[in-house]
């Protein structure tokens, strides 16, 4: 802001001759015009054309003054910025210099000779910086201000005479140097900031600058409006689904600048080199995004790593304004199982038949069967011998104890694919470490009693602290029939398992209905990837209508608050051509699949008790119902997590892009452990192993945490290994991230002139050309600044003021004479 002079009159010895002077100067003018019988307007302008004259001769007698404030010499600091990223290199439409080499010309620097003692002058001006036209605007901000230096990328570092410029920073913290700024010279008479820069930035949203508490910021945009032809991939995300066809999705825009009528190419490319698939656009306009989005199913588990690559097909990549943004590395976690699922049922049946046969084709789920065979038998009060409380049919057979004689009333149990033979010896588990486990348990056709009230409580535990999976089935004596409502389980389960009015008629047995429905998706089930098993809309509806009718469906009376409908059962869906559903009547509908989130884990309760029915028709219906099992079971155990996770968090918004390695580990009983050691073995795209030591968050038992702080772009992988006190291996985990530190640098070629307005804006600073910075900081002195001293100076010492006084008297003279002329006035 620049600073108000103003113009005062001292008193002197002419003050007292002009008052006397002007007002006979005024008394002999009206005396002049009054002998005119009539004044027309011309007399009068006339007039005040003489009045005016005579007035600005008495006022030079008087000898005003000229007195303004301005900052004071040396007292004063200046801080100069300059960038010195990666995308300082970039060159734009009609230059023949990049933004770099214009921004090193602008502070083409020499050795200025220091004044000596002897002149008192005794400040080092240090060098000169000729900007365009000879002009040494650095050297005239020095002859004012005390100027300070700096370059700046990811960090701010001071710099002597900017040699240091070139221009190889991964990113461009213009937030963090203000702020930085701001807080090493709070307190400090700071007149400004003089910020180099063509705008691009790593660590600030342009919705989100705020940076009032910095001094006033000038920033000085170096580069053109267009830069050269760019192609760039912007906005790359992966995203993973229980979908089994096309697990991973990946999708990337591409933004390309001057390629009208050109063809683009993205090519998604595998670890090894080999390319996935490759996918082509045409673009229409010279500034175009086109969204490429490659569906994919790995061969592989665990983490793997992909490349992107954007090229135009028919022309040299060299032309482009830069390559840096035309390549993306990703990560893709598929995990590595093998995830357990307990099967507990009341009875030997066909659903556990398919569902074994449904997995066989995925290695990493495996299900656990508990098969009760036979129910408890109720127990007699043998009589035998005097004292004898045990079955005398077992009398006699290899002694068997009191407390061994009491089983062989209990139900009779089938365990089925167990890891050992110690594993479900004793039934369903009746301890946190024994289910805990498992990532899921399924309940099918078994009824509450089964359960002790501590197991079903261990269950519910199992879901809402350890995050398991949780599905019950419809069979005979689930839900409602099974006697759940009021129990542990029942809080689990999304639906409300109160009693039912009872229908009459053949069709109902207790809340069974014994009929025809048929399944239909909801519009929340559109959504869900795991329940569909077409990748379009047309076909899904299409296999909806072509599914048989299951005959056995379990009625509740609502579904509870948060959870959702994934299908429905009822009269048969009817293909619509507008949204998918949109012609059944929802009155006639029963819930069949609904889910929700319980505590850490997810619940889901299918009400159909015939799932088998599906796969009885034809080969194609039992792959899709295979494949829906599949499916289902995958969403069952997504994000349950084991007792040693493993997570790398990149972080691209902060100096030199950390990465946090956050492991957590967990006891049997999913408890967080303390007394362990956490070591890392980390492999960088070079081949290089390295090995880092987690150390323990005081505020999260459990978790241990390593900062990695990556020197090169690609692909990363570590392991992480626990040990207990004694030295033990626990277990481990793997992760993997991909580093790519010029990403946000890049994200954009374009000089970015709004920021840097908004700064200035808030700042109270102002946006400077590059060829008018020599007249903007010969203006500095004159604008605001916290230290300033008072000048005065006599207004004729002002360059031209006097002949301009002259010349303007003269004119109003000589035009109140012409006006006098013209119309023959005396």
């Amino acid at each position: 802001m620049m600073l108000l002079v103003s113009i005062i009159i001292p008193a002197s010895r002419w003050v007292w001759l002009a008052v006397p002077l002007l007002t006979a100067t005024l008394v002999l003018l009206l005396w002049s015009y009054r002998r005119s019988p009539e004044i027309s307007a011309v007399q009068r302008i006339a007039f005040c054309l003489r009045l005016l004259g005579v007035l600005v001769l008495i006022l030079c007698l008087m000898e005003p003054l000229w007195i303004g404030r301005r900052a004071t010499s040396g007292a004063n600091l200046f801080v100069v910025v300059a960038d010195n990223s990666s995308s300082m290199n970039v060159r734009d439409q009609g230059m023949t210099q990049s933004r770099g080499e214009i921004l090193r010309a602008a502070l083409a620097s020499a050795p200025v000779a220091e004044a000596t003692p002897a002149t008192g002058a005794g400040v080092n001006r240090g060098f000169t910086a000729v900007g365009q036209g000879g002009d040494n605007w650095l050297g005239t901000l020095a002859d004012s201000f005390q100027v300070r230096q700096y370059v700046f990328d990811s960090q701010l570092r001071r710099t002597t005479d900017f040699s240091e410029l070139v221009f190889d920073g991964k990113a461009s913290a213009i937030s963090e140097t203000l702020g930085t700024i701001a807080q090493r010279y709070r307190g400090r008479p700071v007149a400004g900031v003089l910020l180099m820069t063509d705008g691009g930035t790593t660590d600030m949203a342009e919705s989100a600058v705020d940076r009032s508490d910095v001094p006033p910021v000038y920033p000085v945009v170096i580069g053109g409006s267009r830069p050269l032809k760019d192609i760039s991939l912007t906005n790359v995300s992966v995203s993973q689904t229980s979908f089994e066809d096309v697990p991973v999705t990946i999708q990337a825009d591409v933004e390309a600048s001057g390629y009208a009528g050109k063809t683009v190419a993205v090519d998604l490319i595998g670890n090894s080199g080999e390319v996935v698939e490759r996918q082509t656009r045409t673009i229409s306009k010279n500034d175009e995004k086109q969204t490429f989005c490659f569906r994919l199913r790995p061969d592989k588990t665990g983490v793997l790593f992909y490349h992107l690559h954007a090229i135009e097909t028919s022309t040299d990549a060299s032309s482009e304004a830069t390559l840096a943004n035309n390549k993306r590395t990703l990560v893709v976690d598929r995990g590595k199982g093998p995830y357990r699922i307990l099967y507990v049922t009341g009875r030997p049946n066909w659903e556990y038949k398919f569902l074994r046969r449904a997995i066989s084709e995925d290695e990493q789920v495996q299900i656990v069967g508990l098969v009760r065979v036979a129910k408890r038998e109720p127990k007699y009060d043998w009589r035998g011998h005097v004292g004898e409380q045990s079955n005398p049919l077992y009398r006699g057979f290899d002694n068997k104890d009191q407390e061994q004689t009491e089983q062989y009333d209990q139900p009779v149990l089938v365990r089925l694919n167990t890891r050992d033979e110690a594993e479900l010896r004793d039934g369903f588990p009746k301890t946190a470490e024994e289910l805990f486990g498992y990532h899921a348990v399924i309940l099918d056709d078994i009824e509450a009693g089964f359960f002790s009230h501590d197991q079903m409580e261990l269950l519910r535990r199992f879901v809402a602290e350890r995050g398991g999976g949780f599905l019950m089935l419809g069979g005979k004596e689930s839900f409602q029939q099974g006697k759940f409502d009021r129990t542990p389980i029942g809080r689990i389960l999304p639906v409300y398992l109160d009693r039912l009015s009872q229908p009459e008629g053949p069709r109902f047995a207790g809340t069974q209905i014994i009929t025809q429905v048929h399944l239909n998706l909801t519009r929340e089930g559109w959504l869900q990837s795991w329940a569909r098993l077409r990748d379009n809309e047309q076909d899904e509806q299409r296999r909806l209508l072509e599914m048989p009718a299951f005959r056995v469906l379990n009625r509740v009376r609502a579904i509870k608050p948060g959870a959702s409908i994934v299908a429905t059962a009822g009269p048969p869906p009817r293909l619509a051509s507008g949204d998918a559903g949109a012609s059944n009547d929802p009155d006639k509908q029963s819930p069949a699949l609904v889910v929700q989130r319980y505590g850490n884990g997810r619940a889901a309760a299918l009400t159909v008790g015939d799932v088998w029915r599906w796969g009885m028709k034809q080969s194609q219906m039992r792959d899709d119902m295979n494949k829906f099992w599949r499916q289902t079971l995958r969403w069952l155990v997504a994000d349950v997590p084991n007792r040693i996770s493993f997570q790398a968090a990149h972080k691209p918004d902060q100096v030199n892009q950390p990465v946090i390695l956050q492991v957590r580990v967990r006891d049997k009983n999913f408890e967080p452990m303390d007394n362990v050691s956490v070591a890392i073995e980390l492999d960088d795209p070079q081949g290089q192993k390295l090995r880092l030591s987690a150390e323990p968050v005081l505020s999260s038992p459990g978790l241990f945490e390593a900062t990695y702080i990556p020197r090169s772009n690609g692909c990363y992988f570590a392991r992480a290994v626990v040990s207990d006190a004694d030295g033990l291996k626990l277990g481990d985990a793997e992760t993997g991230w991909a580093v790519d530190l010029e990403a946000r640098e890049f994200a954009s070629v374009r000089t970015n002139r709004a920021l840097l307005e908004r700064i200035a804006r808030q700042t109270g600073g102002q946006v400077i050309e590059l060829d008018a910075l020599g007249n903007f900081v010969r203006s500095l002195p004159g604008r605001d600044a916290p230290i300033t001293e008072t000048w005065i100076k006599p207004l004729w010492d002002l360059r031209g003021i006097l002949p301009a006084i002259f010349l303007f008297v003269l004119m109003c003279f000589v035009g109140e004479w012409a006006l006098r002329r013209w119309k023959g006035m005396p």
